[in-house]
């Protein structure tokens, strides 16, 4: 064969790579894809499938207060008060990152969000996956000061695969693989990788308000003691300029490695919190709208 029909079929070739990629790229281009399954980042204690869009940072106030069986003397709680405040960043359409720092353990988190699939209105794409990462350090003071903790013995890490999507104009779903990673863990018996599975819905009702359940759920034997897994149930409440989020949860922490594997309520006995999401978006670049 002649090294000039080489060239050719090689450049034919080429240019057919190059036609089939740009009509693939305008077919994503072209994509409508299905908006507010969840209505902010977070469902109620854990991060939806949500990221904030391209240029704007969103301050997060996350609050809950102390357990409503303490009774009259606690004033069923609003007396005592844990809370997380947090920033986080629309990089792009895709990719949002984060920071926080929470009265919990005195915690410092950061964590990554990318969107891997988005769902589409034409129901070719059934479902949105998006994956997180996350790291935790918290800086309390140790017990014994004869025996210091080390910065990597105070670190937390969690990876989820959020698997989303909306079934209807009312009701979206949410289901959650999650490995939460210790690196000191209390006891022997204790694993360091912590497996859990999550779930959430969400029914919005009128415009404005929805009902929103979140539940994780801990494989056994992981732990030396059977703790509670974390139960939300709360309400979206959309006022234009923010998103604010009324919820009950036996669960502290406000962050996975916490609420995940070290909450201790029990809604039975009244170990449960009454708390608030609050979401405030500021645009810093592009078209303002």
């Amino acid at each position: 064969m002649c090294s000039g029909c080489f060239l050719v079929r090689k450049k034919i070739a080429l240019f057919v790579l190059l036609l089939l990629a740009s009509l693939s790229a305008n077919v994503i281009l072209a994509q409508e894809y299905v908006s507010r399954t969840f209505r902010g980042t977070r469902i109620i204690n854990g991060h939806s499938i949500e990221t904030v869009r391209t240029g704007e940072l969103e301050f997060l106030i996350s609050h809950r207060f102390g357990f409503v069986n303490r009774g009259v003397y606690d004033f069923f709680g609003l007396d005592q008060a844990t809370m997380r405040l947090g920033f986080e960043y629309g990089v792009n359409d895709r990719l949002m990152l984060g920071v926080g720092r929470s009265t919990y353990g005195k915690h410092y988190d950061v964590f990554a969000k990318y969107r891997l699939v988005r769902q589409s209105t034409d129901g070719r794409i059934p479902l949105s996956i998006t994956l997180l990462s996350t790291a935790a350090i918290h800086t309390l003071r140790p017990t014994d000061p004869n025996f210091p903790l080390r910065i990597q013995n105070r670190l937390a890490y969690t990876w989820q695969v959020l698997i989303g999507g909306k079934l209807n104009e009312r009701l979206s779903l949410q289901f959650m693989p999650t490995l939460v990673h210790y690196n000191l863990v209390e006891t022997a018996e204790d694993h360091n990788d912590l497996l859990s599975v999550g779930g959430a819905a969400r029914w919005r009702f009128t415009k404005n308000v929805a009902l929103v359940v979140e539940y994780y759920y801990v494989l056994p034997g992981q732990r030396s003691v059977d703790l509670p897994n974390a139960l939300a149930i709360g309400f979206d409440i959309n006022t234009g300029s923010h998103v604010f989020q009324l919820q009950f949860t036996n669960a502290t922490g406000m962050i996975e490695k916490a609420f995940i594997g070290e909450s201790t309520g029990y809604w039975k006995r009244g170990d449960i919190h009454f708390g608030f999401n609050l979401a405030r978006t500021f645009k810093l670049k592009g078209r303002r709208y």
